[in-house]
């Protein structure tokens, strides 16, 4: 350390020798500054990304835009955190200096809620409805499908209704937004529970006790119908479209 402030000590005295300005001064030593941790070992040798997805480590590495050889005392670590939680995948960064030589880049990724399909295209939402920028939907196919406009704010409710479910949860294939206003559910065989606009976890309490008290969910029906309170119609088995279009209603 000792050599290190005389080094810099040197630098500042020949500047001012040379009659500089204060940003020249400001550079050189700096300069002078790198070129002391570098001859004392002090260099870039390796970056440790912890939290990350394989998918996204690509892009954090391609935001820091780090090399080997670095002097690391002249990183800034507050511009590596901005670059790194401007890609799209993380929602919160932390940047160690560890010496001699090891950068420690900790991230938080967004959560994956669901793939939703709109309009042809299909995204990857988090836990607050947003698309994750650069987020393969092909690559996760265990998450719920939301289909539909407005589909991707409206799954923050129903979602953690049918994670509590997962006897139904598991048979459903894709959840469709009806006019912006109300949830179709998909099932895997083809069939259709149709959710009312408002009041869907009541809907979804007295399925639950239909399906307890009759096995509902193993009968093969082609449509429930649990838009009208307190009322729950059922339709037996029958064809039922196999696209994934919203139905009117």
């Amino acid at each position: 350390v000792l050599i290190a402030f005389a080094a810099g000590a040197a630098v500042l005295v020949a500047v001012m020798a040379t009659g500089s300005r204060a940003e020249r001064i400001g550079a050189s030593f700096d300069r002078g500054m790198a070129g002391v941790a570098t001859k004392m070992g002090l260099t870039l040798n390796r970056v440790h990304v912890t939290g990350a997805s394989a998918e996204a480590t690509p892009a954090i590495q391609q935001a820091l835009a780090l090399q080997a050889g670095l002097p690391i005392t002249a990183l800034d670590l507050k511009a590596l955190q901005a670059r790194v939680e401007s890609v799209g995948w993380i929602k919160s960064a932390r940047v160690v200096r560890l010496l001699p030589d090891t950068l420690i880049v900790e991230v938080v990724e967004h959560q994956r809620l669901a793939v939703w399909q709109n309009a042809g295209r299909t995204y990857v939402i988090d836990a607050e409805g947003h698309a994750i920028p650069g987020a393969d939907a092909g690559l996760y196919p265990a998450l719920p499908l939301i289909v539909g406009q407005g589909a991707d704010a409206a799954a923050l409710d129903i979602l953690p209704l049918l994670a509590q479910r997962p006897r139904l949860m598991g048979r459903i294939d894709a959840l469709v937004r009806v006019d912006e206003r109300r949830w179709d559910l998909r099932l895997k065989d083809g069939a259709l529970i149709q959710l009312p606009a408002t009041g869907q976890d009541s809907a979804l309490l007295r399925l639950d006790a239909m399906d307890q008290r009759d096995r509902l969910l193993d009968l093969g029906f082609s449509r429930v119908d649990l838009r009208t309170p307190q009322t729950v119609a059922v339709r037996p088995g029958g064809e039922v479209p196999d696209s994934i279009n919203p139905v009117a209603g």
